[in-house]
């Protein structure tokens, strides 16, 4: 183990001696072992801090509850059946949440990812079925010691990327695990080894018996590292996006000598790093719909693609496909409605800049795209921002211009109107009590018109558009029979 590691672990557990020292001190009061494991174990040896603890020892449940009753922290016993008893150790800002679970000894059925749970008598085996070497290891914390049976601490130092049984075993016990690979590959920049790589070509049939949600869950934890693309590349290139968000390797248009544009997929992995880049230098935090419409914004391209005369190809209409295609593959996987739909109108609206021409934007324009994109504006302007992977310097700039034109125009205009809040200077009250009208169709007609009256021509003031609402109304009415 380099020095490096060996100091960081021990400063780690350092760090971590208010909560472990009196909790090795009640377990080995009444008999049995405690070990640190898994993530805070490869945190620790990497310099970093865990949210939350997980220990194993060799006391069954009973015990392990009455042993942190001593302790005098709440206790939480929902994993019982998975020998899982949990508390806090600690006071304020400074508790800890831990969770202390029975060695482990599962077995796995061919059709279920959830084992069966088998208590185990040895650190040894409670290691051996966990997902990667670089999280079974273990800290005998009475002794002081590392347990690494399977090598974690030579795949840290390396930066590689193994499991502790066959990846073959391991993921057909729990094929989610094969995501967590691609998770874990972007998140520590570590290379899978070749049998962890040929599993997921392999195995990815497997995710059948894992629930949408489960599979959502990880997509949306890659997606919020600061660099996910090595981990989305990975599922990609194994095949094990084809069989829950397929859309994405569809994204490699196969290209020919006569008919040339960008690489789409490429391109919406570049989309997704400038996004990424804006988001924080904006001061926002991960945005989670940010990301996927990045990534997933140019998913129409696929079903638009067009041959024309001259080797010219033409995505007529894929914003509104995409819009259409991201919000159906989102509800497949579980995601709120109103994530979906977010995503899909960031999809719809991501050429609508474009559509403006060369950056001449009038007061109506500016104003009906602020009415369109409506609170998520701030997302609608990084996303078309981050659309622009072109290299060629003169067309990046002009675009990049062009764009910060419109922001000032947005910024100016909504110093004089509220534009986040766009709407007819009449109501509906006012709109019949006008024209004499009851609830109906034709009150929705002139509030449409009045609307497109502010967003045209801006601000008027009552009396004007009352006026204007007259003539518009009187020019419906049919003419008087003779």
């Amino acid at each position: 183990m380099p020095i490096d590691l060996r100091a960081n672990a021990q400063a780690g557990l350092a760090r971590l001696a208010p909560v472990t020292d009196p909790l090795v001190a009640a377990f080995s009061a009444a008999g049995h072992s405690l070990y640190l494991v898994g993530g805070p174990v490869r945190d620790a040896v990497l310099g970093e801090t865990s949210a939350d603890l997980d220990f194993t020892t060799s006391a069954r449940p009973d015990a392990i509850e009455a042993i942190l009753k001593k302790l005098g922290g709440p206790i939480w016993d929902m994993g019982r059946d998975f020998g899982t008893i949990g508390t806090k150790v600690g006071h304020g800002d400074a508790a800890w949440t831990v969770e202390v679970t029975t060695f482990r000894a599962d077995a796995y059925s061919e059709d279920s990812r959830k084992p069966a749970v088998r208590f185990g008598d040895t650190i040894e085996g409670d290691l051996v079925r966990r997902d990667f070497t670089i999280n079974a290891m273990a800290i005998d914390l009475a002794e002081r010691r590392f347990v690494d049976p399977y090598g974690g601490l030579a795949d840290l130092a390396a930066q590689t990327l193994r499991t502790p049984a066959p990846a073959t075993q391991s993921f057909s016990d729990d094929p989610l695990r094969m995501l967590r690979a691609a998770r874990f590959a972007a998140r520590f920049h570590f290379r899978p080894v070749p049998d962890i790589v040929q599993a997921m070509r392999s195995m990815g049939d497997r995710l059948e018996i894992v629930s949408a949600e489960r599979i959502r869950d990880e997509l949306s934890k890659l997606l919020l590292l600061p660099r996910p693309r090595v981990g989305l590349d990975l599922m990609v290139r194994t095949g094990l996006a084809d069989h829950f968000l397929p859309e994405l390797a569809a994204l490699r248009l196969e290209i020919d000598e006569h008919h040339r544009h960008k690489d789409v997929y490429e391109h919406s992995l570049t989309v997704l790093d400038q996004a990424i880049a804006l988001e924080q230098s904006r001061g926002h935090a991960p945005d989670l719909i940010l990301r996927l419409a990045s990534l997933l914004h140019d998913i129409g391209k696929p079903a638009t693609r067009r041959f024309e005369a001259g080797g010219k190809v033409t995505f007529y209409n894929h914003d509104v496909v995409g819009a259409k295609l991201a919000r159906k593959r989102l509800l497949a996987l579980r995601y709120p409605n109103d994530t979906a739909d977010t995503v899909a109108l960031l999809i719809e609206l991501h050429l609508r800049f474009h559509g403006y021409g060369d950056g001449q934007w009038t007061d109506s324009a500016v104003r009906r795209y602020v009415r369109d994109a409506g609170p998520e504006l701030e997302r609608l302007h990084i996303l078309t921002r981050s659309d622009c992977t072109t290299r060629n310097q003169a067309k990046a700039t002009h675009l990049r211009r062009a764009y910060e034109e419109l922001e000032w125009r947005i910024d100016e205009l909504a110093a004089q109107e509220e534009l986040d809040a766009i709407r007819p200077e009449l109501d509906g009250n006012e709109i019949m009590a006008i024209l004499d009208l009851k609830p109906s169709r034709d009150v929705g007609a002139a509030y449409h018109y009045l609307l497109d009256l502010r967003l045209d021509e801006g601000l008027l003031g009552k009396a004007e558009a009352e006026q204007r609402l007259k003539a518009w109304w009187a020019e419906r009415q049919p003419p008087p029979s003779a």
